[in-house]
């Protein structure tokens, strides 16, 4: 006879879960763990019972995410919540299978001997493998108006697009994206590697990082681009031997062959995989339809459906093309993919050497615009004709024209021949720019050549103020 999960079963699952009921404060593991900066940002929205809503907290797998719930609730306890009054509960766990929202809230409710919702705090971790997780959230907000949820998910784009959807005035959503280069500094406890200095940017001075010791902020910018997007890592030499083993099983795989599949319905994994990993190997390339079919070998009129996947799972990030003054074309024939964390690289083939000048050029490429990815209010383009290219460019979302450029290399070449910027020089002149930005390895200059104010800064200072300004715009 086959045996059910018992509601007995379910009860004692929920009390091992939540820690701090017997304990009066989270594990000792968690807190040991460095918050994030974003925790900053993220813990206003639950703490504020201003208003009836919701948090949806989003993003890719193994970025802190339950670390980051666990914190928050250690600073509930601190600020005088009583502990069993904060309910954590993982929806992935087997043992909750189909058993809806409001049930396991109950549940949790009577595991504690607490029949009174009211000023709860509840957590629901990997909401998203709850099917219609958000008309139940959306029946919770508004059954029990004393109490706060906070719910979280791996699949970012999916998460978002059902929040929209069905919790318009009940959610608000919190991407929390992979380490930036300024958390990594942060949680490395590296800040006395940087320096507030200046920049002079379109003829204004702005506030500027610069470092006090390029050669070991560029061993610690190698370092990040090999394992820095994931906070666990960082701290593992262990793991740094083996980065194949902990990301691509653990984030790689468990995304292409389940949470895909599972949310969207895939039936060849296989071929999504391949898709993948040659977008992986080719980071920062340029692509077109027809060729990443013949490349990958997956038929063309799925290539585009499984790059939305992909991009719903945080792993790539597709990035559109402009002409040279600037304007977008009506049918995207060609555009560039970028992996949305450099770190996936290294977890699928070899960590980069600094040395590998080729390779590491088109990582340095990757980690930046991976700083840029951060800002939801912000899409940059890259511009391509003809035989002329400029890795980056800002176009203004009101007047439709490009308002800056920046080209990334990997090289000091570039500030002793200007001339070889030739494609950079022809886009400032053709839409009337009088600065652009170039990055190098170490060097730090300015440079008038034929009307252009090329500013050069180093690579890491340049990712590290990105990821700055990102978080203090947000803030």
């Amino acid at each position: 006879m086959i045996e059910k999960i018992s509601k007995s079963q379910v009860l004692e699952r929920i009390q091992f879960e939540n820690y701090w009921w017997r304990n009066n404060g989270i594990e000792e593991d968690y807190n040991a763990m460095q918050r994030r900066l974003y925790f900053d940002i993220f813990k206003p929205m639950v703490f504020d019972r201003s208003i009836n809503r919701a948090v949806v907290l989003m993003g890719p797998r193994r970025v802190g995410k339950t670390v980051m719930l666990h914190h928050t609730i250690q600073e509930l306890i601190e600020e005088g919540v009583p502990a069993q009054k904060i309910i954590f509960i993982t929806v992935e766990n087997p043992i909750y299978t189909n058993i809806a929202l409001e049930e396991l809230f109950k549940y949790a409710l009577e595991a504690i001997g607490n029949q009174n919702p009211k000023d709860c705090f509840v957590f629901f971790d990997e909401i998203q493998y709850l099917k219609d997780w958000e008309i139940h959230l959306k029946t919770l907000v508004d059954s029990y108006r004393g109490t706060k949820f906070i719910v979280s998910g791996s699949a970012a784009a999916a998460l978002k697009f059902k929040s929209n959807e069905s919790g318009a005035g009940r959610f608000t959503d919190f991407l929390l994206p992979p380490l930036t280069f300024y958390e990594y500094i942060h949680i490395n406890n590296l800040q006395h590697l940087m320096v507030e200095s200046s920049l002079l940017w379109k003829g204004k001075e702005q506030d500027f990082y610069d470092t006090v010791n390029s050669q070991l902020l560029n061993e610690h910018f190698v370092k990040y681009i090999n394992f820095g997007g994931y906070p666990e890592i960082i701290f593992s030499p262990q793991m740094q031997k083996n980065p194949g083993r902990y990301i691509k099983q653990d984030i790689v795989d468990k995304v292409l062959l389940r949470d895909l599949p599972s949310l969207y319905g895939i039936k060849d994994v296989q071929e999504l995989n391949r898709l993948f990993t040659t977008i992986c190997f080719n980071t920062a390339h340029e692509f077109e339809y027809e060729e990443l079919s013949r490349t990958s070998g997956v038929k063309k009129h799925l290539i585009k459906t499984y790059i939305e996947y992909l991009e719903s799972a945080f792993l790539v990030k597709k990035i559109s093309r402009v002409d040279q003054s600037g304007k977008r074309f009506k049918r995207e024939v060609k555009f560039k993919m970028y992996l949305s964390n450099p770190s996936l690289y290294a977890a699928l083939f070899t960590p980069l050497a600094i040395t590998n000048e080729k390779r590491m050029g088109d990582l340095v490429e990757t980690a930046i615009y991976s700083q840029w990815m951060h800002r939801d209010w912000f899409n940059p383009y890259y511009a391509r004709w003809g035989k002329g290219e400029v890795d980056m460019v800002g176009i203004d979302e009101g007047t439709l024209q490009p308002i800056w450029a920046l080209e990334i290399k990997w090289s000091n070449r570039y500030e002793e021949k200007p001339s070889e910027l030739k494609s950079l020089i022809d886009f400032c002149n053709s839409n009337k720019l009088t600065s652009a930005l170039v990055t190098t390895i170490d060097v730090k200059t300015q440079k008038e050549f034929q009307g252009v104010t090329l500013q050069y800064v180093p690579c890491a200072t340049y990712a590290y103020n990105v990821g700055k300004n990102t978080l203090d715009k947000k803030k």
